[in-house]
């Protein structure tokens, strides 16, 4: 057995610990399986839904909780029972699904276990098969009036747009001042207006609380915008080479290796063991 250094490895899943092709390379499975075998605790924290990433989870071997929707739904991998969930209040909601559309772009809203979209394009047929989940389409009337309707409970919001329209959409929503929420980034071409009581930060601490791991014996591994809180909350922060460079500016260290090239795996390698 060797013995573990820092206790409790959070990882962000898209852009770092998967490829853009959906898999996860052999170095990282190793690494991680590895590190579990051994005593350390391996968790993953993302903006997906549940549904989207507990078969991943699965697909590692992993016990214990995911964290989904950047923080806002947490839930245990092998009973799929919620264990936390913050939503957005409603009348806030409401006024960010007319923000969006008002803009006129791709939105998907987000309800814990399914999410609503209000087009029918590529961009959802390739969203749906990256993610593994189907969205509920709402092509027939806005989705805030079904919203609206409904009195559905919204963990977040997000957009699919061109990369270059990125941070202009950005700034137009920031301009709108939502209550308790935060506009962000979780790829070049999504942006994501979320909780703002809760963060990949937040699950940082709610994570260490749940493995008993001291949060300064825990690593976090990120590649975007959403993943600052996650980065500057864990002991040691860390950027995959492949990361936005906001989020290199913000962690501890940058990894050299890309997510294609086992970011993860090799920073499991050199801080979940002592030497």
């Amino acid at each position: 057995m060797q013995k573990i250094n820092y206790g409790l490895i959070i990882s962000d899943f898209d852009g770092t610990l998967v490829s853009e092709d959906g898999t996860i390379c052999p170095k990282n499975k190793q690494a991680i399986a590895k590190y579990r075998e051994n005593g350390g605790q391996f968790a993953i924290s993302t903006g997906r839904l549940p549904n989207g990433i507990l078969p991943r989870a699965n697909e590692l071997g992993l016990k214990g909780v995911v964290s989904c929707c950047q923080g806002a739904v947490i839930v245990d991998i092998e009973t799929k029972e919620v264990i936390f969930q913050d939503f957005i209040k409603h009348e806030t909601a409401l006024k960010i699904c007319k923000a969006i559309e008002k803009l006129d772009i791709h939105m998907h809203m987000y309800c814990v276990w399914e999410f609503y979209c209000n087009k029918d394009d590529d961009a959802l047929v390739y969203y749906q098969n990256i993610t593994g989940t189907k969205a509920k389409l709402v092509v027939d009337r806005p989705i805030s009036q079904l919203l609206q309707e409904k009195k559905l409970d919204v963990c977040k919001f997000i957009m699919m747009v061109p990369p270059e329209d990125a941070e202009e959409i950005i700034q137009t929503l920031e301009q709108e001042n939502f209550e308790d929420c935060v506009v962000t980034k979780s790829a070049p071409y999504l942006v994501e207006v979320v909780n703002g009581r809760c963060s990949k930060g937040t699950a940082v601490k709610f994570l260490s609380q749940y493995y008993q791991v001291p949060i300064e014996k825990t690593v976090s591994i990120g590649d975007q915008w959403n993943d600052i809180p996650m980065v500057k909350a864990a002991g040691l922060g860390i950027a995959v080479q492949n990361a936005d460079l906001r989020l290199k500016e913000e962690a501890d260290e940058v990894c050299p290796y890309t997510n294609k090239e086992g970011a993860v795996g090799a920073v499991i390698e050199k801080y979940g063991f002592t030497e």
